[in-house]
């Protein structure tokens, strides 16, 4: 008999030397929160640069009274799915909110960013439809790819070049066809060039689903992402966003204009088939978004922040992911063994980043990756930048990366 863990027993092993080396880097305990950018980590007292907590807004109190009051009113969770007895007035609200944030004609919540993926995707495609996506899409998108049952087409990372020749050459035989992007993409912290992409659509006629996970509450005059940032949400057919960033909450949504968009509601197994979001979960995320369309000063913080950390990189030597600027501000590394020993290191001095590893990265690369938070003063910037020098200097070798 073929043992089912079997086919697992390499990553156990490659588990097991990351334990060798430290911590673990892929499972560390909180001790305790302390605010948006400290916890209690391993007994002393970390800064908080791995997060994605990009507006801070964890521990504002009106948030956290709104999850409160919540509780105290609906109870703790709804036991049902949106189409049994999982509807309740203040799904409706959100959606309304956020659907007016976004200047859409209609909003689905999800209980999860991932679903939010898994559900829009699936919803909108079928088997006789094709979706053409960015290779460096989120694992969430190739799910959602995989349960439509659509043909799964990829394009080079960012090139609409290469995605106007698959275009070209392929016959749609009848179906649809939906081409997905990301805002700003979770690991490089790099973004699609949605000029370029809209230029294609005009010529080859596709629907666009835009992922705005990352994005949204970051970008943009408004705080609605990518899209508005570059002034082309008419060219978007549907947005997808997470409350799991910006918002600082769990869940996820899907937007658009489409007279039918509201079918989905009843055509898409993540959102049928799943219970729907807690009371306090809506009512922070509803406080949240509130936050974010009279408070532009959120994201003039983030912005200055991530500038701030970027610049520090750059004059200590480090190879970063992109070349533009976002609160996802990744470190390349030599190899996989030095990234955990850098990480470890990072830690043990007083700074949480993410550690980033194949298969979960594009082009194989091994990365540190910080994502910065309005909350952080310019002091914790500096103050990250500064342990990263110390690390470094100590002898992990990380300057020579890129040489």
């Amino acid at each position: 008999m073929t043992d089912l863990f079997e086919k697992h027993r390499h990553i156990a092993e490659r588990h097991e030397k990351m334990l060798a080396a430290g911590a673990n880097a892929v499972g560390l305990t909180n001790d305790r929160i302390l605010s948006p950018t400290r916890a209690i980590i391993k007994g002393r007292e970390t800064i908080l640069a791995g997060t994605n907590n990009y507006m801070g807004i964890t521990f504002d109190p009106d948030c956290v009274a709104a999850g409160q009051e919540a509780i105290a009113e609906f109870g703790t969770g709804t036991t049902g799915s949106r189409i049994a007895n999982g509807t309740y007035a203040m799904h409706q609200e959100l959606e309304r909110e956020l659907a007016g944030f976004l200047g859409r004609k209609h909003c689905i919540v999800f209980t999860t960013g991932y679903q939010a993926n898994l559900g829009m995707l699936a919803g909108l495609a079928g088997p006789k439809d094709t979706i053409f996506l960015d290779a460096d899409s989120h694992s969430s998108i190739y799910d959602g790819c995989t349960l439509s049952g659509a043909k799964l087409v990829r394009f080079r990372h960012n090139d609409a070049a290469d995605l106007d020749k698959r275009l070209s050459r392929h016959d749609p035989e009848g179906g649809g066809r939906l081409v997905v992007l990301e805002g700003i993409y979770s690991m490089l912290g790099d973004r699609a060039p949605l000029d370029e992409f809209v230029d294609v659509k005009k010529t080859h006629g596709f629907q666009l689903l835009l992922d705005e996970a990352h994005s949204f509450g970051v970008l943009g005059t408004n705080g609605r992402g990518l899209a508005d940032e570059a002034g082309l949400e008419e060219h978007c057919d549907f947005i997808v966003g997470t409350f799991s960033k910006s918002v600082g909450a769990i869940g996820g949504f899907g937007a658009g204009d489409h007279p039918l968009f509201e079918t989905l509601r009843y055509a898409t197994r993540p959102y049928m088939f799943t219970a729907s979001p807690s009371p306090a979960s809506i009512a922070t995320s509803m406080a949240a978004v509130r936050k974010l369309r009279v408070q532009p000063e959120r994201r003039d913080r983030l912005r200055g922040n991530s500038e701030r950390l970027f610049e520090g990189f750059r004059k200590l030597g480090l190879e970063t992911g992109c070349d533009v600027v976002s609160p996802v501000i990744a470190v390349k590394c030599p190899d996989e063994p030095s990234t955990i020993a850098m990480w470890n290191a990072l830690l043990d001095a007083g700074v949480y980043v993410n550690i980033a590893l194949p298969p979960g990265t594009p082009g194989k690369l091994c990365l540190l990756r910080c994502s910065v938070s309005a909350a952080h003063t310019f002091e914790d910037i500096d103050r990250i930048v500064e342990l990263f020098g110390e690390v470094v200097a100590s002898g992990h070798g990380l300057m020579a990366v890129g040489a």
